[in-house]
């Protein structure tokens, strides 16, 4: 049978009625005892000890006093009506003082009068002699002193000035140094005395809680149901839902009730395991699909849709210059080895980027950016910085290869050739009823590649299209290169190479691009010779300039060959 909260409340609403009523008569018997002493400490104490601190004050004053008179009279030409006005100061400040002191005093022997004083009766008395000393002896002692040393201004004998000033300060300290010994006395009485306050407030708690526990068994019994049904069911799983926020999806919640507290605890861990598959699939194929995508197929539907959508999107394509004569001396273990540190280097400033890897071909990779995973306005920039860090890793990359392999030397040098193009692209689930990939097709994937491929043509590493150099330039610093057709399309592109970071270009490479796209403006007007010098001023401005070396090569033909009439520049590339 399953237990409500509800009934559970009402039991324990019905003990604590109970509780409350003896509760409260022995609180009414046993308040009496508190407020008496707090009404001691309120009447007494704390007064007496206020009056011990005004005492330190007014005892400063006199000194304060003291010192004006001692200047006033010393002085060459004393006025009288200002001694004696301090003269009279500094008596009332004594009289101040004593009256101070006999307050106290006051307050200490009505305590000790009452015989009903919580605090020990003894310091009290001990309090109560040391300030009628002070009164008596030290006081008056003072004030004989200071009247022998007012005397002495007016002798001849400065000497005797001298003397009795001293002894005069070294009494107000003394004075002072009892006072105050006095004030921490009594301090730690009133707080021994609030302590023993505060322990009968506790020990009424106490007995109260002790005479209501045996008087209410039934409450107590609800209240540890309550307790252990409720309470310690809910700390655990908050401290379940702790772990899953945490990451830690192996917590299971024991469930100790048939309340609704127990059905919350059967749910949480039914939520935690469906987590867990969830995490799992992340993991399994996150290692063969690039996460974000897992994570949009598990957690947004709508990309399941098996049609797909026309999206800009910006897609990359990169290969290895001279894989397969590296490969050819390397054992099947090394090669994997090779390639799998490669890909793991060349993914990083993808996935840096903010971009979704589609596809390892060999040792091609295929990657995009745009909607949902990134904005129109930085996926082409993204994907050119990318690229950029991707030439970056190379040389570390030769290094890690080589203590991979434990070679020292004979390893080729690893290089690169990266295409990029933006682009209108289809974007959905396409496959079949057995096997689908999120992924993009359309014209603008097959641009990227040819790109990719046209790197061999101008000696070049990173070439991309028109568009994406206008959508990243902002991002990058880019140098039109050529205007072609592309195997497998009819229209002509500009294309362009990545140079640098915006605003990154050293004076070589701006003087290069300079002199390169007036170079690029003389050959689309069929002016060869000033073509060709510019591009040889670009050999000389950057020794083995690909694109400079391509086009003059590319000017011997046109030169034996003439394009015919109205030829704008645009190169028709066959291959792929």
């Amino acid at each position: 049978m399953r237990t409500t909260i509800a009934s559970k409340i009402l039991g324990t609403a019905v003990a604590l009625i109970a509780l409350m009523a003896l509760a409260s008569s022995l609180s009414f018997y046993m308040a009496d005892e508190v407020g008496f002493r707090i009404d001691r400490l309120s009447t007494e104490y704390i007064p007496a000890y206020g009056q011990l601190a005004h005492a330190n004050v007014v005892s400063l004053e006199q000194a304060l006093a003291l010192r004006r008179l001692l200047l006033a009279a010393r002085m060459a030409s004393p006025n009288q009506d200002e001694i004696t006005a301090l003269h009279g100061s500094f008596d009332a400040k004594g009289a101040e003082f004593r009256e101070a002191l006999g307050t106290a005093r006051s307050h200490i022997n009505t305590e000790i009068d009452s015989g009903n004083a919580f605090a020990d009766p003894i310091e009290l008395a001990r309090i109560d002699a040391r300030i009628g000393a002070l009164i008596d002896d030290d006081q008056r002692h003072y004030t004989d002193e200071v009247t022998r040393l007012l005397k002495s201004i007016g002798t001849p004998d400065s000497d005797v000035f001298a003397s009795e000033s001293p002894r005069v300060e070294a009494l107000r300290d003394e004075i002072n140094r009892h006072l105050e010994g006095l004030r921490g006395d009594l301090y730690r009485v009133v707080r021994d005395a609030a302590q023993a306050t505060r322990k009968s407030q506790t020990r009424v708690v106490v007995i109260g809680a002790i005479l209501t526990a045996l008087a209410a068994a039934l409450g107590l019994v609800v209240s540890a149901l309550i307790s252990g049904g409720l309470v310690r069911p809910l700390r655990r799983l908050l401290e379940g839902t702790r772990a899953v926020e945490s990451g830690r999806l192996e917590v299971n919640v024991p469930v100790r009730s048939r309340d609704e507290v127990g059905r919350l605890t059967e749910a949480f861990n039914r939520m935690t395991e469906q987590l867990r598959v969830k995490e799992r699939i992340r993991e399994t194929f996150g290692k063969y699909i690039d996460p974000r995508v897992v994570e949009g197929l598990i957690d947004r539907p709508m990309l399941t849709q098996g049609e797909g959508q026309r999206r800009m999107m910006t897609v990359l394509f990169c290969d290895m210059k001279g894989f397969t004569a590296m490969s050819e001396g390397m054992t099947p273990q090394g090669l994997v080895k090779v390639m799998n540190r490669y890909l793991t280097t060349m993914s990083e400033p993808i996935r840096d980027h903010r971009g979704v890897i589609d596809k390892y071909v060999g040792d091609a990779i295929m990657a995009y950016w745009g909607p949902p995973f990134t904005d129109d306005s930085e996926q082409a920039g993204l994907a050119c910085l990318a690229a950029l860090d991707m030439l970056e890793r190379l040389e570390p990359l030769h290094s890690e290869v080589m203590e991979l392999l434990g070679m020292r030397t004979g390893l080729p040098s690893i290089d690169m050739r990266i295409g990029i193009a933006t682009g209108d692209a289809l974007v959905g689930n396409i496959g079949s009823d057995f096997m689908m990939s999120y992924t993009v097709m359309g014209d603008t994937v097959n641009f990227a590649s040819r790109l990719e491929s046209a790197n061999k043509v101008y000696n070049n590493r990173i070439l991309i299209s028109g568009t994406t150099a206008v959508a990243a330039a902002s991002y990058v610093e880019t140098r039109e290169i050529d205007r072609v057709v592309v195997s497998g399309t009819t229209e002509p592109h500009r294309i362009f190479e990545v140079m640098s970071r915006k605003s990154g270009l050293t004076p070589a490479q701006a003087a290069l691009r300079q002199r390169f796209g007036e170079g690029l403006e003389a050959y689309r007007a069929m002016d060869w010779d000033a073509a060709r010098a510019a591009f040889l001023d670009c050999l000389r401005i950057v020794p083995g300039d690909g694109p400079s070396a391509a086009l003059l090569r590319r000017i011997e033909i046109l030169e034996a060959t003439p394009p015919a009439d109205g030829w704008d520049g645009t190169w028709v590339m066959n291959h792929k």
